[in-house]
């Protein structure tokens, strides 16, 4: 299944980079996710607890970045496994660009499934997919940005 999408970010493109390529930032916007270890030149490992359907699985997986545009794209793959439910793998291409608002972030993600995640069926899997795609970058957006400023100033 293929998704797209992009969110603009009130933040300069610097900004927006070193948040994509921080293990903690990702750790706090990927749904579910309880663990993220690694660097973006080895590798990140990720633990996800996810339910899809009726199948609930902890996804252990390691995540790669390759293709390495600085302040620009890179592409992000990811495969992890989740014992009986079975398998999770994809990628994204991810592009920043500047916009009038701050950055534009353009992705488009391939995913596949395989295992009892297959057997659920292209209409829950795929839904799912899209609703943690929009969830991450949603979560992505609101941590880069930080809490609303308030117009009163503190006294």
């Amino acid at each position: 299944m293929e998704l797209t999408g992009s969110r603009t970010i009130a933040a300069d493109r610097a900004t927006v980079w070193a948040h994509l390529n921080d293990p903690e930032t990702l750790k706090a916007c990927i749904p579910g996710c309880q663990e993220m270890t690694g660097t973006p030149e080895e590798g990140f490992e990720a633990v996800v607890k996810q339910k899809v359907g009726p199948v609930k699985a902890t996804f252990k997986g390691k995540v790669t970045l390759s293709d390495v545009v600085e302040l620009e794209s890179y592409r992000i793959s990811g495969e992890g496994t989740g014992g009986v439910a079975g398998f999770a793998k994809g990628a994204a291409a991810v592009q920043l660009a500047d916009a009038e608002e701050g950055t534009e972030l353009t992705y488009d993600v391939e995913a596949q499934v395989g295992g009892k995640l297959a057997q659920i069926g292209s209409r829950v899997v795929g839904g799912f997919a899209r609703k943690m795609a929009d969830q991450f970058f949603d979560n992505f957006r609101a941590h880069v940005e930080g809490p609303a400023e308030t117009d009163g100033a503190a006294e």
